[in-house]
């Protein structure tokens, strides 16, 4: 293990490299605003999100390190183990491995080899070891069936803000989407048609380039749970022109003009989860996506289908939500005749 320098309050700054000053070009070299461009292009290479979390993976690992005396850059291999076994404990294997990839990107940035890659043997086999005593199954939010929402959208009340969660929930469920989806929605987004609107989706967690896709929304066959005529409602009742979609509403119920936070999609989950009886522990934003791809799945949609309708890339991350829907769909004991 390489022991703590005297000089580690003077370590290059790498928490600071993983989103700012990324391109490291001499001021005399005549090339400020250029360089200052490429930095952004750089930085817009990865969500904010993710740098944000880069950014904390990293001083947590500097704290740890100082604490033990160890050196954070470059670190060893060892180090590096002994790190994730610290961690072991608390964290999951899945954000484990997000801190591997934060140690490698603070240790290229500084133009040093990484100890955090899977080709050293000590931090191959410590994550190995971890992931087989502890295992990799990740805690899922339960997903809102259409009972489920009926229940939570009679819950609501006939206010300025029930609408706005009313129409959030029927979309959000409908369309399948993230709650980044949700909160991004402008009032330009929503196109109606004769069979209903489509909403363009000018990005998103698969689409960080802005390419852009087009997600149909049919009307209902119940017009109390319709998520056409659920987001018509809303828009005429805040009197939405343009701008962002979902708004926050104040205590007098004036519609504000800052669309609402991605966090706040889960909160209003939650919120009618509790509401309509349900508990609401299980339920989270993204119980509106698995909902729809598990009931979609058990009411005979294929899996191509309802890759369309949630913009995934693969079919394996489809199956993770309707693997539940299928354990009775298409389960061979319902055939033994018992």
């Amino acid at each position: 293990m390489n022991p703590a320098p005297d000089t580690t309050a003077q370590l290059p700054p790498a928490a600071k490299a993983l989103g700012d000053g990324l391109l490291a070009v001499s001021a005399s070299s005549g090339l400020p605003l250029l360089q200052q461009q490429a930095e952004e292009f750089v930085r817009a290479a990865k969500a904010s999100s993710t740098l944000r979390a880069y950014r904390s993976d990293w001083a947590h690992f500097t704290r740890w390190c100082e604490q033990h005396s160890l050196c954070p850059l470059p670190a060893s291999a060892e180090t590096v183990a002994l790190y994730l076994t610290a961690l072991a404990a608390t964290h999951r294997p899945a954000t484990l491995t997000r801190r591997l990839t934060a140690l490698t990107k603070a240790h290229q940035i500084a133009g040093q080899p990484s100890p955090a890659t899977m080709q050293q043997p000590a931090v191959s086999e410590t994550l190995k070891g971890i992931r087989r005593t502890l295992g990799t199954a990740q805690q899922r939010k339960a997903p809102l069936l259409t009972a489920d929402v009926r229940q939570m959208v009679a819950a609501l009340p006939d206010t300025l803000a029930g609408r706005r969660d009313r129409a959030i929930l029927l979309l959000g469920f409908a369309g399948g989407f993230r709650r980044s989806e949700l909160a991004a929605l402008d009032v330009g987004d929503v196109l109606p048609t004769a069979d209903g609107v489509i909403i363009k989706l000018r990005r998103s967690k698969t689409d960080p380039e802005g390419k852009g896709r087009d997600v149909g929304i049919p009307y209902g066959s119940t017009l109390s749970t319709c998520p056409v005529r659920a987001l018509a409602v809303w828009q005429n009742a805040a009197n939405l022109a343009e701008g962002g979609l979902f708004r926050g509403i104040d205590r007098h119920g004036h519609v504000d003009s800052i669309r609402l936070h991605k966090d706040s999609v889960g909160r209003i989950v939650k919120r009618t989860a509790a509401a309509a009886g349900l508990d609401a522990r299980q339920y989270a934003g993204h119980s509106l996506r698995a909902g729809l791809a598990t009931q979609a799945y058990l009411n005979g949609a294929g899996e191509l289908a309802i890759m369309r309708q949630t913009g995934h890339r693969s079919l394996e991350m489809v199956r993770r939500y309707i693997r539940d829907g299928s354990l009775f769909r298409e389960n061979p004991a319902a055939k033994l005749g018992l």
